[in-house]
Formats: structure tokens, sequence, C-alpha cells
């Protein structure tokens, strides 16, 4: 039976009607032999066949604007492994009627590249698609070679990248593309993948297969269609040649995957009770268990900018003025993950992690926006004649600057004028947190204060 907690309520009437339907299929005892992996059998032949992306498939959207308009210009497709940029650019080729040649980055070089690029245009189909497989790993020379070839109408180009093209990709070669970012497959749709597997596959769909649960599957698979594909095959040739039905559920997924499997939902409570988690940690200047969670998360898959966005808000609200550096190094370890990406994005999220679990605490700015801010809510005092610039003949005639004493003028760049309205006037948001930069900072403004 299928578990109602495993799905959305939208989508079990749907899961039930696929789990009746193969129900109903004769068992075979033994899987039938092909040494063709169940990805590449169960690959799409057609765009409506495509399982995610509505962003960009989806009605009036970009690429099936340019389907139906019939031309297809150069084209960079962006995203994380698994999840259709091959498939698409097959399908984009098709659907325009053009020849395909599909190479590989790793191991292509000038010499090849050259050899397609001289096969020229292929008469009235227009010129040939060149795929290029991780196109962020091809050197300078191979990129001006394209980028001649993509100028003269020679290729149209589709490259695939799972780095940011921006930083992978020379930036003459990206002007004459367009570039797409293609999303990471939900896990509502690694299970609709999964199960037209089962349905379409020659193989799979010669057996009798009960799916009672696809949670750890989807979960192992982190957005990745091949992974989850892959794990699924295994499942099944495990169990191929036994006299019951296949399982497909948790306990057989856990038994088959060779790797930690870690439980986290990267949409549910498991995300928010694990990132709160290693805030805390870090609050309380525990460096190893802020670490541990930071690498739950991490090995869950889970998005490594989140993360050092959360940072970033942590280097301000828990350490704030007892240490100014560990913004700086927050926001310039978010800056790098960004660039970077995974897996070596890990490297500076853990030692930022660490910088801010030792580093002295201090929250007193943070409460001090939240006190300014609740008060403003509540009161909005007008601006004090003297505060106000007057840039105007009239403004100065009005009282505008009046009075204003400009603090460079005088002794250590202070002069002792008040600079709130007069309703506020003693009013106190921030107080120094026993630290030692805020205390030195605070005994600075005492002694200023005090006119030596």
């Amino acid at each position: 039976m299928l578990e109602n907690d495993f799905y959305p309520k939208r989508l079990v009437p749907t899961l039930k009607l696929w789990h009746s339907w193969l129900m109903q299929k004769p068992t075979l005892k033994t899987l039938p032999q092909t040494n063709i992996p169940l990805a590449e059998r169960v690959r799409p032949t057609s765009i409506d066949q495509v399982i995610g992306q509505t962003h960009l498939l989806g009605p009036n959207a970009p690429l099936s604007q340019l389907i139906a308009s019939g031309k297809l210009p150069s084209l960079i497709l962006h995203g994380e492994a698994g999840i259709g940029k091959t498939t698409l650019a097959r399908l984009l080729a098709e659907a325009s009627k053009r020849t395909f040649h599909a190479l590989s980055a790793i191991n292509t070089g000038v010499k090849q590249l050259r050899e397609v690029l001289d096969a020229g245009v292929d008469g009235l189909l227009g010129a040939p698609v060149v795929f290029i497989d991780e196109i962020h790993r091809f050197n300078k020379a191979q990129q001006d070679a394209l980028l001649h070839a993509v100028e003269t109408g020679q290729i149209t180009l589709i490259g695939a990248t799972t780095e940011n093209p921006s930083f992978s990709v020379n930036n003459a070669l990206l002007s004459r593309c367009q570039i797409y970012r293609l999303k990471p497959l939900s896990d509502e749709e690694i299970e609709a993948v999964i199960l037209r597997a089962i349905e379409v596959d020659t193989t799979l769909s010669s057996l009798t297969i009960e799916v009672v649960s696809l949670k750890l599957l989807t979960q192992l698979a982190s957005s990745d269609a091949r992974k989850a594909l892959n794990l699924l095959e295994m499942v099944v040739a495990a169990q191929a040649g036994q006299d019951s039905n296949i399982l497909i559920d948790d306990e057989q997924i856990a038994s088959i995957a060779q790797e930690a499997l870690v439980r986290y939902d990267k949409t549910g409570e498991g995300h928010y009770d694990t990132i709160s988690a290693m805030i805390k940690s870090v609050r309380g200047s525990d460096p190893d268990a802020a670490l541990y969670w930071m690498a739950l998360m991490l090995v869950a898959g889970e998005d490594a900018a989140f993360i050092a966005r959360r940072l970033v808000i942590l280097a301000s609200e828990d350490i704030g003025n007892a240490n100014p550096n560990a913004l700086l190094l927050a926001d310039a370890a978010l800056r790098s993950v960004q660039q970077i990406g995974m897996p070596e994005a890990r490297i500076i999220l853990g030692q930022v992690c660490v910088y801010l679990a030792t580093s002295p605490k201090s929250n007193s700015t943070y409460k001090a926006i939240n006190a300014a801010m609740a008060l403003a809510a509540k009161h909005q005092y007008a601006v004090p004649l003297h505060l106000r610039n007057g840039v105007t003949s009239l403004m100065k005639s009005e009282g505008y600057g009046k009075g204003y004493q400009y603090a460079h003028d005088y002794p250590n760049h202070y002069a002792p004028q008040e600079h709130l309205p007069d309703e506020l006037i003693g009013q106190q948001f921030y107080e120094a947190a026993d630290n030692p930069k805020e205390q030195a900072s605070q005994a600075w403004l005492d002694k200023i204060k005090s006119g030596f």
C-alpha cells in the first residue's frame, strides 16, 4: 500500500492508480539481460515526456517559444548533474530538424573538435547542433575554436555545464549564446521519473513491482534523476529471481545503497531543525557541533549558498561589533561559495563556521536596531532644524541647518550637540556589551564626550 505520509495529498490518487496498474503485471522471476543503463533506456524521446523544467518548457516559456518558431540559437544550459541537460539538448536539435553531434569536454581534443566543426552546414537543414557536455572544462584554445564556428554560423552550439558559466566560459562565447538555468528536480518530479521508468521500460514493465515508498530513494537522489534511476535499477536487480513481488520501499533501498543514509528533509521540518542546530552551536561557541550539523546538511545535498547566507546573518546578529571581521569573512565566504560551488565550497564553509564559532559574541547591535525600529514604528518625530540641509535660500531663511556643528571642525572630530529630536533626548538604544572591542569603543566615546 502507499503510505499517505510520504506524499502530498494531491499526489496520492495518482500514485494509487500507478500502483494498481503495476500490480496487474505478471511476475517474471528473472531479470532480462541488458547492458544499457536504465537512465539511457528511458531517456525522453519528445519534449512532452520531459519531467520538470516547466519554467523553460511550459506554455509560453522561452524554450517552448523557440521550438514553436523552429529556430534554435546557440545556448548554454546551466544546472546540476542529472536534471536533463543532455536530453534537452538532443530534443531541441530534433525539434529544429538539425543533425546532432555530442562531444564531452573531458575527452575531446582540439583535433577532434576541428573535425566536427569542419563538417560544415547540413544543406537545407541548417547548421548542425554541436553539444559540448561540461563545456567549462574546455581550455581557451578550444573555446576560441567554438567562438569562430558560432560567429560564422558554422554550427549551433549547445553547451552544458554544472558550473556558473559567468566564471567558466569566456565572455566572448557567452555573449553569443543564450543562457538558461535548469532547476533541480523536486522530490515529486523525481518520483514521477521513477514511476515513468517502471511503466515505459521494457525490462521493468515485465516485472511485478510494488511501490510502497519512494521517500528514501528521492532523498538519496538529491534532485539527480540519473542517480534515482540507478538506485531503482539496483533495487530491482537485487530482488530479481525471487518468488515474491519486487518491493520498492525504504528498507529495500537502505539495504542496497552503499552510502550514509542521511535522514534529512530539505524542504520540511528536518531542514529547519538542522540549520537551527548549526546556528545555535555557532552562537554557543561550539565549533565541533556546528561542523557536524553543517556536514549533515552538506551530505544531504543542502544548497551551500543557503548555509552561507545564514552564516552572514549570524555574523552580524550574534557577533556584531565584538569582532567586526566576522561579517567581512562571512560575506566573502558567501560570494566565494556562489562562484565556486560544491564540493570545494565545503572548505570555505568549514573555515568560516569555525571562525564564527570561536569568535567573541555580542548581540548588542541586534538588540539596538530592534529597539529603535520598535519605537520608530510607534512614533515618527520631525527632524530637528539644525540637522536638515539648507540647500536653498528659502530653506535657510526657515532655519534649516542653523546651528549645526560640523564634527570634523572640533577636537577629536566630536561636536557636543544633540542629534535626536527633543522628544527623545536621553533615549538609549545601544548598550556596549562586555567584550574588549565594544568596551574599547565605549571608552573612546566616553572620553571624547567628557572633553578629556
